[in-house]
C-alpha cells in the first residue's frame, strides 16, 4: 500500500478544517459555564415580545405567561435583542400595514426603552450595541418582519430606517408585491413573481445605501438567491435554521447557507421546535392536517436539537456562518432546555460540552452578527460617499 506523503496529509487536514470538523466533546464545570456566558456579549436577532408589548404587557413584570421579560432577559445574560416589528398579512389586506410598523416600532422605543431606560437603550449601530455591553444596559434594536411594512414606498423605508430600524425581513409568510415568500408557494391563485421584482431589487438596493441589514428569512428559495446577487453588503436569516436537518420551506439549505457565508452572512438559529425537529415538523404537519380549526400543539425539540443546527452551520460554512434568532414569544413550541430567554446558559453549557472553544461561543453569540453590521455600515458609507 503507497503511503501518502506529509504535504498530502497535511491538505488533507486543512479541507478537514475548512469544513469545519466537528470539536472533540468534553466535560464542563459550572464555573467554566458561567465564565464564558459572561464573556459573550449574546445577541438575540429576533424576539417578538413586542406583539404583546404593543398590547400593554410590561416587559419589566415578573411570572409572565411569556418567553421574555427584563429579569429574564439578565438571568439569561442577553445583551442585545433586535425586537422584531411583526406587521402580520392582515395589515397588507387592510392596507394599514405602514401604520402597524409604526406602532410596532414605537412600542419599542416606548414601552421597553422610554419605560426601562434604566435596563435598555436604543441602539442603532454596532458600535452602540458594544458601548450599551459596556455600560451593562440591554442594546434594544429594531427589525422589521414584513416588507410590505413599507407599503411600495422606498420614502417609507427611508422614515422607517430614520425612526431605528436596522434590518427588515423581506417577506413575511406572504407573497408581496414586490418578493415571493416561502410561506404561499404552494397556495394557488396567488401572483408570484419568481423571485425578487424590479421594484423588489430597488428595494435591496437602498437597504444598502441606508445601512438596513436584508433579512433572509422567510422568503422563497428564488428571492434569496436574487437578494444575495442584488445585495453588495452581506445578507443574514434573522431566524431561520437548517433543511437538511428539519426539511420545511422556513429553514435554508445547504447551498444556501454556504452561498450567503460566502458573502459574509450569517444564518441565525430559530429555536421553533417544527424547524428544530423534523419529528417536531411531522406532528405539526399532521396536526395542522387533521385540525384545519385550531393551532395544533407541537411536540418540543430538544436543547440537543438546536445544538445540532448550530453544528451543522460550522460543518458546512464555517464558524463564522452562525448565530442566534430565537424567535421568542414568536413560537407556539420551544426545545426542553431552552424555554425561555433565561436559559442561554444551558445553551453555553451545551456547546461547551460539545467542545466549542469561548471564542467560538463568543463568535456564535455576538461576533458574527457584530461583523455583519459592521459590513453593512460599511458598504452603506461606501455607497453614499460615491460620487
Amino acid at each position: 500500500m503507497q503511503l501518502l506523503s506529509p504535504l498530502v496529509i497535511a491538505a488533507c487536514l486543512t479541507l478537514f478544517a475548512v469544513a469545519g470538523t466537528p470539536p472533540t466533546k468534553r466535560k464542563v464545570s459550572e464555573a467554566e459555564v458561567q465564565a464564558v456566558h459572561r464573556s459573550a456579549l449574546l445577541i438575540d436577532t429576533h424576539n417578538d415580545v413586542t406583539s404583546m408589548t404593543v398590547d400593554g404587557f410590561d416587559i419589566g413584570s415578573s411570572g409572565s405567561k411569556h418567553h421574555t421579560d427584563l429579569k429574564r432577559l439578565k438571568a439569561g445574560g442577553v445583551g442585545a435583542v433586535f425586537f422584531a416589528a411583526y406587521v402580520g398579512p392582515e395589515y397588507a389586506a387592510s392596507g394599514t400595514s405602514a401604520l402597524r410598523a409604526l406602532q410596532m416600532i414605537d412600542t419599542v422605543r416606548t414601552d421597553i426603552v422610554a419605560r426601562h431606560s434604566d435596563n435598555f437603550v436604543l441602539a442603532q449601530s454596532s458600535q452602540e450595541i458594544e458601548a450599551a455591553h459596556k455600560r451593562g444596559r440591554i442594546a434594544a434594536l429594531i427589525g422589521i418582519e414584513g416588507g410590505h411594512a413599507i407599503e411600495n414606498s422606498l420614502r417609507l423605508l427611508r422614515n422607517f430606517f430614520a425612526l431605528g430600524v436596522r434590518y427588515m425581513t423581506l417577506t413575511h409568510s406572504n407573497t408581496n408585491h414586490w418578493a415571493d415568500s416561502s410561506g404561499d408557494m404552494a397556495k394557488a391563485g396567488i401572483k408570484h413573481h419568481n423571485g425578487l421584482t424590479d421594484f423588489g431589487k430597488q428595494v435591496v438596493t437602498e437597504m444598502n445605501r441606508l445601512g438596513m441589514m436584508v433579512d433572509v428569512s422567510h422568503v422563497s428559495d428564488k428571492t434569496f438567491w436574487d437578494a444575495l446577487e442584488t445585495s453588495r453588503a452581506p445578507v443574514f436569516a434573522s431566524h431561520s435554521s437548517c433543511r437538511a436537518i428539519c426539511n420545511v420551506p422556513r429553514n435554508m439549505t445547504d447551498e444556501m447557507i454556504v452561498a450567503m457565508a460566502k458573502k459574509g452572512g450569517v444564518i441565525q438559529i430559530n429555536f421553533y421546535s417544527a424547524f428544530l425537529s423534523q419529528q417536531s415538523a411531522d406532528a405539526d404537519r399532521l396536526a395542522e392536517t387533521k385540525n384545519s380549526q385550531g393551532r395544533p400543539e407541537v411536540p418540543p425539540a430538544s436543547l440537543e436539537d438546536a445544538v445540532a443546527h448550530i453544528r451543522h452551520v460550522v460543518q458546512i460554512a464555517g464558524i463564522e456562518a452562525v448565530g442566534i434568532g430565537s424567535d421568542f414569544d414568536g413560537i407556539r413550541s420551544v426545545p426542553t432546555g431552552l424555554e425561555d430567554v433565561s436559559k442561554f446558559p444551558n445553551l453555553t453549557r451545551a456547546l461547551l460540552q460539545e467542545g466549542y472553544s469561548a471564542s467560538d461561543i463568543r463568535r456564535i453569540y455576538g461576533g458574527n452578527t457584530l461583523r455583519v453590521m459592521r459590513a453593512v455600515e460599511k458598504t452603506a458609507i461606501e455607497l453614499r460617499t460615491q460620487p
